[in-house]
């Protein structure tokens, strides 16, 4: 049986965080739980990764440990390192290893930032042995039953200069989102934000339209995340075209020339 998206009014925002479903989402990171099998989710910023995985956590009623990979994220980070305290040599356990012993849900982000070394440290977990060895303290943590591996990266932000090694990708199940189509992306706003469905179609009309200029020369479209910050200012009163302004374009460029021309876009939508 598949996981089917919560509506708004009948959820508890602290219990079940909403999630509108794209594709078949729900339903491989279910089947990757229920086969104990590490899930890689590759998709642009904003599209709902995270709030993909946060929702499975809730309904499976397990805890979420989220980790954020970057240049500087050592070993020591994520499974923990010996402290001083009051005299004593204490060991704490990192986030990735707190959650490995307490059979939660670990969602490891830009995974493909983090060092060799640190990837590597994750492999244990990732195969049938699903287990993390901390050689700093000899001792070896074996993940429970209920216990799940997330990563995810986004391709088009690497741009090449950062992959994952073969020998890591195929050790995943691999779900790639996307933006979502028109329709879905609408009730998305509704069910995130409870703007009227008229802004809530020029939101993603003007999405359409940032993400499809290609003259513009964006680093990155705007995400489904931004439209959503844009409707939560629309819905509290904010004017359409300002909230846009701040909500949308200031996030996607320093350049003038190119705000302006987004402005355009905007002024032309609303």
């Amino acid at each position: 049986m598949t996981m089917q998206p919560i509506p708004r009014e009948s959820a508890n925002d602290t219990d079940i965080p909403w999630y509108c479903p794209v594709g078949h989402e729900l339903e491989v990171i279910e089947h990757a739980w229920k086969n104990q099998l590490p899930l890689l989710i590759k998709g642009p910023t904003g599209c709902g990764k995270s709030r993909l995985v946060a929702h499975a956590a809730a309904r499976w009623g397990r805890d979420l440990v989220s980790v954020v990979c970057h240049d500087d994220t050592s070993t020591g980070d994520l499974l923990g390192r010996w402290l001083v305290r009051g005299g004593d040599t204490v060991w704490q356990d990192g986030p990735v290893t707190r959650a490995v012993r307490r059979g939660s849900v670990l969602y490891v982000d830009e995974i493909a930032e983090a060092r060799p070394d640190v990837i590597v440290s994750l492999h244990p977990l990732t195969d049938h042995r699903r287990e993390l060895y901390l050689d700093r303290t000899d001792e070896v943590v074996r993940a429970p039953p209920g216990f799940q591996l997330v990563v995810s990266y986004n391709p088009g932000y690497q741009r090449g200069l950062k992959e994952l090694r073969p020998s890591t990708r195929q050790r995943f199940v691999t779900l790639v989102l996307t933006w979502p189509p028109p329709n879905v992306e609408v009730e998305v706003l509704i069910g995130e934000t409870g703007v009227d469905k008229g802004i809530a179609k020029k939101l993603v009309s003007l999405g359409a339209k940032l993400r499809e200029a290609d003259a513009l020369g964006l680093i990155e479209a705007p995400s489904t995340r931004l439209l959503v910050d844009a409707a939560c200012l629309i819905r509290t009163g904010m004017h359409p075209r300002l909230a846009c302004q701040v909500g949308i374009l200031q996030a996607l460029t320093d350049e003038p020339d190119v705000a302006a021309a987004m402005q355009d876009i905007v002024n032309l939508v609303f």
